[in-house]
């Protein structure tokens, strides 16, 4: 739009002011522009000048810093302010040791499976699962006619006995006297040991069913605890009719008791007889020393593990059948060329290491680990005896490396 057409639109008055307007907005438009164009050139020249620094740096230390992975700069000063321990590889002493998962079972060697061995009744019980009994003391009462036959058998051989005893002294007297003949002395002479060794054997048929001799009640036969301990098995009731050949009690001495554990191939020529373990509770604070007793010698085909057997004393009934446990090895001690503090250790991307000390540098060092104790781990690969590396804090080394890694990504 020309000047003229401008003023034939616009008022007179209103012109001049429009012209400065116009006038204003020129000259803000020259500052502006005359201001930015150095403030843009001293940007370009900092940012340039910060990447030539960088470049000079990289070339200088080879680079290092974030550009060499897993390395850490850390001064003697920061290690100290941290608390971080320098030590030193080398030869060392591993106890080693191996913990294995066992359950406490029953004595087998002390257990005593009570059986009626002869066919009859049930007339009484008088003991029950879980109950502590002492030996000879009464369990069942059985009527059976096996033990009224045995009984009476046994009467009468004992009369028998009488009688042969009364002829032999009788015959002995007349033969001493010239009376009668020493034919007949004899005759009732063997006769009567005959009869001797009838009873004899009536009475062990008794004795070995555990049946009493003299009882007035020819069928009563009782069945009494051959051992001390506790009736962990009861299959026998009131009325029952028996054959003979039933497991009524199981009672277990469990004054000792067995831990039994199961070992996988791999650790098979670990675990010797004699072998000094600690048993060890998972359910209650309890610890028993003990002794490798068995090394089962067959690997099952299924779980691909052996059994051991350590017994354990157990005078105050601590271990129960059936408790889980962990079951310690303690082997023998070893000398190792190169170890470090377990402290030492950390995982880092899925691998063992430690933290190399290298001038004012901690150098991440993937390890190949051997042998290892509480207190010592053998290093069979990465490292040699004599070399540098964190041990106490040495988390906070690992904290350092994570956190340079995040600032070279940004």
């Amino acid at each position: 739009m020309s000047l003229d057409n401008l003023k034939k639109k616009l008022p007179l008055k209103q012109l001049p002011i429009i012209l400065n307007i116009v006038l204003v907005g020129v000259l803000l438009a020259v500052l502006i522009l005359r201001n930015g164009q150095p403030q843009r050139q001293e940007f370009d020249e900092a940012k340039a000048e910060a990447a030539a620094d960088k470049t000079v740096a990289q070339h200088e230390h080879g680079n290092e810093g974030a550009e060499v992975k897993g390395r850490v700069t850390m001064s003697d000063r920061q290690v100290k302010l941290n608390g971080i321990e320098l030590l030193k590889a080398e030869p060392a002493r591993i106890r080693t040791s191996l913990r294995l998962i066992g359950e406490i079972r029953v004595n087998s060697d002390r257990n005593v499976q009570v059986v009626p061995r002869l066919p009859g009744i049930v007339e009484t019980v008088s003991a029950n699962a879980g109950e502590k009994v002492r030996k000879g003391q009464l369990l069942a009462v059985i009527s059976s006619q096996s033990i009224a036959d045995q009984r009476s058998e046994l009467l009468a051989a004992e009369k028998r006995l009488a009688l042969a005893q009364l002829t032999y002294a009788r015959e002995k007297k007349l033969w001493e006297e010239k009376i009668s003949a020493e034919q007949d002395y004899q005759q009732a002479r063997q006769v009567q040991q005959e009869a001797e060794i009838a009873v004899q054997q009536a009475r062990q048929k008794l004795q070995a069913i555990g049946a009493s001799t003299g009882s007035s009640n020819l069928t009563r036969y009782e069945i009494r605890s051959p051992i001390d301990g506790i009736i962990t098995e009861k299959q026998v009731a009131t009325g029952q009719v028996l054959v003979g050949t039933e497991n009524l009690f199981l009672i277990s001495d469990l004054s000792t008791v067995w831990a039994e554990m199961r070992i996988y191939a791999k650790d098979i020529n670990t675990v010797k007889v004699g072998q000094q373990v600690v048993v060890k509770s998972t359910a209650f604070e309890a610890e028993a020393q003990g002794t490798v007793t068995y090394v089962g010698a067959l690997v099952g085909q299924e779980s691909r593990t052996a059994m051991a057997r350590v017994v354990l004393q157990n005078p105050d009934r601590t271990w129960l059948p059936g408790l889980p446990v962990n079951i310690d090895l303690k082997a023998q001690e070893i000398e190792v060329a190169v170890a470090v503090s377990t402290e030492a250790l950390q995982e880092l991307d899925g691998e063992t290491v430690i933290f190399r000390r290298e001038g004012e540098y901690f150098q991440t060092q993937p390890v190949k680990l051997g042998h290892k104790d509480e207190r010592y781990a053998e290093v069979v690969e990465g490292i040699s005896a004599g070399d540098t590396y964190a041990s106490e804090n040495s988390y906070l080394v690992k904290a350092e490396l994570g956190k340079a890694h995040a600032e070279h990504e940004e």
